[in-house]
């Protein structure tokens, strides 16, 4: 399979970023695609909502259902994937891409702030992908996505901000668990994370640390997904995938195309190594 083209895709936290430019991608095959966020008006600072993605979505060829939904309510996640499924007929890929992010230390975060990344990331993670189990047993290629990195307990991942990196290798160890809970029921359950710093909203939280120039665009996560979810759910599961991990095992190997300013030296995103000097042209 190499299109998701009448395939149904829930996708958390679609309404800007990296689950918009997934979503886009899936409707450029003509994918219907459930746009799930909060944001159902316009933010001051942030850009898009979801009936600015809904738009977007109808526009490149897929089909689009905006649902306005915080994952941290069970119910109103049960409600939105039974009325996405009552939609296209069934949900064949969850993407739990929604997340919340405060780089702080332990002295620094509030239990507002504690409550709200576990909130989020890790039970958001495991409420959504309950909700989705039902229609995704159903389908015929199931799979569930992660944008959570790979586990790997070295102490300096968490030492700077110990509460954000459990909460989310909690949603990486949610994958590595159900991964092994539906093998034989064939749902993949895989994790996707990028090599470099994205350049989206959440780059602020960073504080000046990197600049959009040294970054990639959305667009590379977006094709990494679409590699991943493009593949058969029995062959592939269990993975901890990086973006170009994924693209290389599909044959795409030009990174230089997601660079917001291409021959810029990248900054490596958390939680992986260091990257080399980029080529200059």
């Amino acid at each position: 399979m190499t299109s998701l083209a009448g395939k149904t895709l829930f996708i958390t936290g679609a309404s800007r970023g990296i689950g918009e430019a997934i979503a886009l991608r899936a409707a450029h095959d003509g994918a219907n695609v459930a746009i799930v966020s909060k944001t159902e008006r316009p933010h001051p600072k942030l850009p898009g909502t979801i009936h600015s993605v809904a738009e977007a979505v109808e526009q490149a060829g897929g089909k689009a259902l905006p649902l306005a939904v915080d994952i941290r309510d069970a119910d109103a996640v049960a409600d939105a994937a039974a009325a996405t499924a009552e939609t296209f007929g069934g949900i064949d890929i969850l993407v739990n891409n929604a997340s919340a992010i405060w780089l702080a230390d332990t002295l620094n975060t509030s239990t507002k702030r504690l409550d709200l990344m576990f909130g989020v990331n890790v039970r958001g993670t495991f409420v959504c992908s309950q909700a989705c189990l039902p229609w995704l047993l159903q389908s015929d290629n199931p799979h569930i996505l992660n944008l959570s990195p790979p586990p790997d307990l070295q102490p300096r991942w968490f030492g700077p901000h110990v509460a954000y990196t459990i909460s989310k290798y909690g949603m990486s160890l949610c994958a590595l668990g159900m991964a092994e809970e539906f093998r034989a029921d064939g749902i993949a359950v895989n994790t996707l994370w990028p090599r470099t710093v994205i350049a989206t909203a959440a780059l602020a939280m960073l504080g000046g640390r990197v600049r959009p120039e040294q970054c990639r665009r959305p667009e590379i996560v977006a094709d990494a997904a679409h590699a991943i979810l493009t593949r058969s759910a029995l062959t592939c599961t269990g993975r901890h995938f990086i973006d170009e991990e994924a693209l290389a095992e599909a044959g795409i190997t030009d990174f230089e195309q997601y660079a917001v300013q291409p021959g810029t030296p990248l900054a490596p995103d958390l939680f992986v190594e260091s990257l080399p000097r980029a080529k200059q042209g």
